[in-house]
């Protein structure tokens, strides 16, 4: 079953209440003030822990000290019980008193269904141990699963429970066919393999071609340092984006500009369309690949792989087969990635794996695909990644000029949405607050603000340098595109792409500050007792 989880977006909090002017002036920019959360607000987390020990028989959903597991108010309860964009009261890092009575009456009005879908988890389990299934993590796949089950038949009968459960988890099971994380292991380990593969790498990585082409031609100049045409598409990006799509996300036929192929699969468009068509006939995104390889020939020397957070090397080295173990919470940088982790991605976040090349072709493109320039196969692709670099390197969330190569509208709209985040406006405080909140040794921070301020000075640092974050991610989205055949076909598309990453970002950090936030009272209320 899928399930669109509702985001929790509020934004008030009381760190962002807190920033004063002199952050502002300090980062080069008039600082918002953020609004003040009204007084008896409480920390969502805590509401939610509350409510749920008050609930019986949900003890598989639970953490070790009663509490709900983070995948239990990730994938159940925010979105299939509370529904916070249904009900804002309930959303955001703080809630009212109002807010915290409607999410103990939503949670208890779902009590049974929950009780239901604890017993459906524990009999899952039980089934696919049984089944001698060990692919994926059993919360991710069948938390929602379970509520389904529960919402339709109610709690597991005990005639024919096993027989349903059994049939769920091979229906779950068997939609990959054979496309699974145990079957790539296998595959990248079976001696009758790895050493064939081991040599197509080698040869794909000796075959490289690291001398660039020009990125640009001789007539088309440069403005700010960055290469006209790329510019014409930032700027293109946001006003096609508005002419093309409505808020609510339909499309209107009357789009301007939108630079998209033809039925022949030719690119069209005026404006950005046409730069953008421009740079994918001129393999714009192969050079600026090749050149992060070490060989460049620009004007002015850009930045490295290393400096734009792709790899920890000074220049990209040979990627390895890989083979070992993967895990999605301890991948490398993205040129740094295995062959391994990078088909093993592929297959976790795939909600379809039937829709993709059996494990073999999947391993044998992508050792192809990782020495390609960008890690790239697709032109459009690279030409995106580049054009993403220009646009992340002049992403300012902490304010100040956007510098030379910051000026277009795509920078507008996306520095504007960033600098509005409270979690922003903390980090400018800390920005200038920071050394002095280092140097204090009164205690008045106590264990408790150290607990808070960390999180956030670890953030406030990543702001400085928001292009790394931004980059990887865009990798990330490219790479899943390419892997599934999926280029870029206009200037629309690839707005939501880049505009996407960032929203993906800020999410991001705006759910680790409220998580540090949250852990504020509990913090506090340890240093009492």
């Amino acid at each position: 079953m899928r399930t669109d989880a509702g985001a929790a977006g509020g934004t008030g909090t009381e760190a962002g209440a807190k920033t004063g002017t002199k952050a502002g002036a300090e980062a080069g920019a008039e600082v918002p003030r953020a609004r003040t959360p009204s007084r008896g607000a409480r920390p969502r987390a805590m509401v939610l822990d509350e409510v749920w020990r008050e609930l019986d028989g949900v003890g598989p959903l639970s953490g070790p000290q009663g509490g709900p597991l983070s995948r239990t108010v990730k994938l159940l309860l925010d979105p299939l019980v509370i529904r916070p964009v249904l009900h804002p009261q309930c959303a955001g890092p703080l809630v009212t008193a109002e807010g915290a009575a409607l999410l103990a009456a939503l949670i208890h009005a779902s009590a049974d269904a929950l009780r239901a879908t604890a017993a459906w988890f524990t009999l899952l389990k039980q089934v696919r141990r049984g089944l001698r299934i060990t692919e994926g993590n059993p919360q991710d796949l069948y938390f929602q699963l379970c509520f389904e089950l529960a919402a339709t038949q109610g709690p597991p009968a005990p005639a024919t429970g096993g027989r349903t459960a059994e049939e769920a988890l091979r229906e779950t099971h068997g939609s990959a066919q054979g496309r699974t994380t145990r079957a790539l292991r296998e595959y990248l380990t079976d001696p009758a393999h790895t050493t064939a593969l081991a040599s197509a790498l080698d040869t794909a990585w000796a075959a490289r071609t690291v001398d660039p082409a020009p990125c640009v031609r001789p007539d088309e100049g440069r403005e700010g340092g960055t290469p006209v045409e790329i510019r014409t598409v930032l700027d293109a990006c946001p006003a096609g984006r508005s002419a093309g799509t409505r808020d609510s996300g339909s499309r209107d036929s009357g789009s301007r500009d939108s630079g998209s192929r033809d039925s022949g699969g030719r690119w069209s468009g005026a404006g950005g369309g046409a730069a953008l068509a421009r740079l994918v006939a001129d393999h714009a995104g192969t050079a600026a690949g090749r050149a992060l390889w070490g060989a460049r020939r620009e004007p002015e020397p850009a930045p490295s792989a290393r400096e734009l957070g792709l790899t920890r090397h000074p220049v990209p080295v040979r990627p390895g087969l890989g083979g070992g173990s993967a895990s999605t919470s301890a991948l490398g940088l993205p040129f740094d990635r295995t062959v391994h982790e990078r088909v093993f991605t592929v297959l976790q976040t795939s909600s379809d794996r039937a829709g993709l090349a059996p494990v073999p072709e999947l391993v044998r493109h992508e050792i192809a695909r990782s020495c390609a320039p960008w890690a790239l196969t697709d032109e459009s692709l690279r030409v995106a990644a580049t054009v993403g670099v220009q646009l992340a390197l002049g992403l300012r969330p902490l304010g100040g000029q956007p510098g030379a190569d910051g000026g277009t509208g795509a920078h507008r709209a996306i520095n504007s949405r960033w600098r509005r985040e409270a979690y922003v406006l903390q980090a400018r405080r800390l920005a200038v607050d920071l050394a002095a909140d280092a140097s204090d040794t009164s205690g008045a921070s106590g264990p408790g603000g150290v607990a808070v301020a960390e999180p956030l000075a670890r953030i406030a640092r990543e702001l400085r340098t928001p292009w790394r974050a931004y980059l990887r991610r865009l990798w990330v989205r490219l790479h899943g595109r390419d892997v599934r055949d999926a280029p870029m076909t206009g200037v629309e598309e690839l707005w939501n792409v880049l505009d996407g990453v960032a929203r993906s970002v800020i999410l991001d950090h705006r759910g680790r500050v409220r998580h540090a936030l949250s852990a504020r009272p509990a913090a506090t209320e340890g240093t009492a007792s």
